[in-house]
């Protein structure tokens, strides 16, 4: 690199040889003009006066010529430099003076100066002193560059390109020869002082280009040769960090490059080497491969220390408790670095006994100390499961002993779905009232109906599943259950008083009291064929009925007007006939006015007229034939109870079937209802 190029080369041979000319013309001057002067002064008369002589000897210095003087005077303009002419040189104040404004001059001192001018407009011979400075660079320049010498130089400023440099004249230092690689911020390098070399120069242009990265590779390669020299593997070095990219650090060994590679930066988690270091920062690293014929060398940070996965069994055996620093989160769980370069998954299955966590940043964040237990050490594969959780007991392990079956709590409602009530317990614990433990008799929708979040509601514990993580809870139990007493309340052959609610294809639905509903097939209503009977009655009808069937499991209950027509209740329907005045729109109303009459014991109206002779609905006519009734009278005892145990029976299994039909079914079902009329006819 400091070799000069030919083209310099030549402009320095063009130079010289100019210069050579040039001091030709001058011997040549002095070699014509002393013979002749020699002989002129010999020839001359000892009358001669000191004057002429001394003009005579003046006329040898000559414009531009370089020459040294000494300052006789110092004036407030100009500096008097006596220089062997007829009369001293001028020279002005400005080229003395420092960059503190005082005169860098004093009487006696020797200076080198260039005659500008024999005499100017003034009578003053002129001299500078700084052009003399620059024909002595321009020497000196030409002598380094001919010997490859060095040269210092201040670095002026910046300049489009690279820098501008003084090195006794303004030198141009490219960008490219500042250093070994590119340096993007030239500003922190001005009015540093550095050692350069001259590259080439051009007097007539007043051109100067140097160069600071030959320097550089010249003793770059001295230290590369004792590097090589020293290099191996496993032997250790202090570099310095030359570079930085993503994938690690480039290491100055001394004049060798070496790659610390990310990866073997540390034993645990490097998230870019710039966190670690920056450039120009020492280091010492470890050879871990060496490739001498391609000059490539492979450096390791933490192979000076020990594999922390080699005892790791011993350090952290299972079930110990560690603390660690969160360094990643993902969507399955945290990563905790317990100690360099052991790092521990904590699962999102094991940051909560009782929440259910959807990502960690829920319950960590990156950063965070935490503790946890080790849960399983595999230091083959270099991994470990630690636990959250478990830093704390868990509290399905408590609760049923604080909440024992058959507790019960009282708490706050957080959450109301479409299949339940959650309530606050204890450590973060729900519990659960479904919607089917709500109420025994209500037939409820959505619990949004009764309650609202925020409500103080009890409660009482019917199980508790660890496993599972369950806690169920019921309102209704805190009540006995209504249906437990029906059986003994409403048995076979029990005459009811009931409030129709709802009417169906298949039947009619009577409310016996609150929440208790029975059911009234179409097949149970008259012994007509009629298939008009339900339509005698209407929503909210008091009616009388027979309980036929008692389901306590099912929570059902059967229940006929058919059967009031039988023997045991005849005297029911003949004293509403004696005392019916006025005969009432449906079957319902009749029975209701019948109860209110026997209930207040009042007198039936005698004066009322009777407008309609039309019979109660679900009774039959009295036109009915008088064998049909003879024949009911005069059946045995025995065969009326076989016929009401069989019929019972078929009613049970009947109804049933009928309510888990659908409405598409309602054609097969009044089909059946038929047929069991006729047998119960038959029978």
């Amino acid at each position: 690199m400091g070799e000069p190029t030919e083209e310099i080369k030549e402009e320095t041979k063009d130079i010289t040889e100019k210069d050579t000319e040039l001091d030709t013309e001058k011997s040549d001057e002095k070699k014509g003009d002393t013979p002749d002067d020699v002989s002129a002064v010999k020839q001359e008369s000892p009358e001669m006066n000191m004057e002429e002589m001394y003009e005579r000897s003046l006329k040898q210095i000559n414009e531009g010529e370089l020459i040294t003087g000494e300052i006789i005077k110092i004036e407030d303009d100009f500096v008097l430099v006596d220089i062997g002419y007829k009369s001293e040189g001028s020279i002005p104040i400005n080229e003395f003076k420092g960059s503190d404004g005082n005169i860098a001059a004093k009487t006696g001192d020797k200076v080198d100066v260039v005659l500008e001018r024999k005499e100017n407009e003034d009578g003053r011979v002129m001299l500078s002193m700084e052009r003399a400075k620059k024909i002595k660079v321009w020497d000196h320049i030409r002598d380094l560059y001919n010997t490859d010498g060095t040269i210092q130089g201040k670095v002026i400023s910046k300049v489009k390109g690279g820098l501008s440099v003084d090195i006794g004249l303004p030198a141009f230092l490219p960008g490219s020869q500042i250093g070994l690689h590119p340096i993007r911020n030239l500003d922190s390098l001005v009015g540093q002082v550095m050692d350069l070399k001259i590259l080439k120069y051009n007097k007539k242009r007043n051109n100067i280009i140097i160069s600071r990265r030959a320097i550089l590779e010249a003793g770059r390669m001295k230290e590369k040769a004792k590097t090589l020299a020293l290099i191996e593997e496993g032997s250790i070095f202090t570099g310095t960090v030359k570079n930085i990219t993503d994938y690690g650090l480039f290491i100055d060994l001394g004049g060798l490059d070496g790659l610390l590679h990310i990866t073997d930066m540390s034993w645990g988690r490097v998230a870019h080497p710039s966190s670690m270091y920056k450039i120009g920062d020492e280091i010492t690293v470890k050879v871990i491969n060496f490739d001498r014929e391609r000059e490539r060398v492979s450096l390791g940070l933490k192979q000076l220390k020990p594999d922390p996965w080699v005892d790791a069994n011993n350090r952290f055996p299972v079930g110990t408790k560690v603390t660690g620093r969160v360094v990643n989160l993902t969507d399955y769980g945290a990563f905790v670095e317990i100690e360099e370069g052991i790092e521990g998954l904590i699962h999102i299955s094991e940051m909560s006994w009782t929440k259910k966590v959807k990502h960690p940043s829920q319950i960590v964040n990156v950063g965070e100390e935490l503790e946890a237990v080790v849960l399983n050490l595999d230091t083959g594969n270099k991994r470990v499961s630690l636990g959250m959780k478990q830093v704390k007991p868990n509290p399905w392990d408590l609760i049923a002993e604080k909440y024992p079956v058959g507790t019960i709590i009282e708490g706050r409602i957080k959450n109301i779905t479409d299949f339940g009530i959650f309530i606050g317990i204890d450590e973060d614990i729900d519990g659960l009232v479904h919607i089917s433990d709500i109420s025994w008799t209500k037939k409820i929708k959505h619990p949004g109906e009764l309650y609202k979040k925020a409500d103080e509601v009890q409660a009482k514990v019917l199980s508790i599943s660890k496993d599972n993580e369950r806690f169920s809870l019921g309102i209704k139990q805190l009540t006995k259950d209504p249906w437990e007493d029906i059986p003994e309340k409403y048995k076979v052959g029990t005459k009811v008083t009931g409030r129709v609610t709802n009417i169906t294809d298949f039947g009619m639905f009577v409310e016996l009291e609150e929440g208790i509903e029975g059911l009234i097939h179409s097949s149970e209503i008259s012994k007509s064929k009629s298939k008009s009977s339900l339509g005698k009655f209407q929503i909210d009808d008091v009616i009388q009925a027979v309980v036929v069937h008692v389901s306590k499991q099912d929570k059902k209950i059967g229940l006929s007007i058919r059967k009031l027509q039988d023997k045991e209740f005849r005297d029911i329907y003949d004293d509403f006939k004696d005392g019916v005045k006025e005969a009432p729109s449906t079957f319902g109303m009749l029975i209701k006015e019948k109860m209110e009459e026997a209930t207040a014991n009042l007198p039936s109206q005698e004066g009322e007229k009777v407008t309609d002779k039309q019979e109660p609905a679900g009774v039959e006519s009295d036109d009915a034939p008088a064998e049909e009734a003879s024949t009911e009278k005069t059946e045995s005892t025995a065969e009326e109870e076989e016929s009401l145990v069989e019929e019972d029976t078929s009613l049970e299994e009947e109804t049933s079937s009928e309510e888990k039909e659908s409405s598409e079914k309602d054609k097969s079902s009044k089909k059946k209802a038929s047929s069991k009329q006729k047998g119960s006819a038959k029978e």
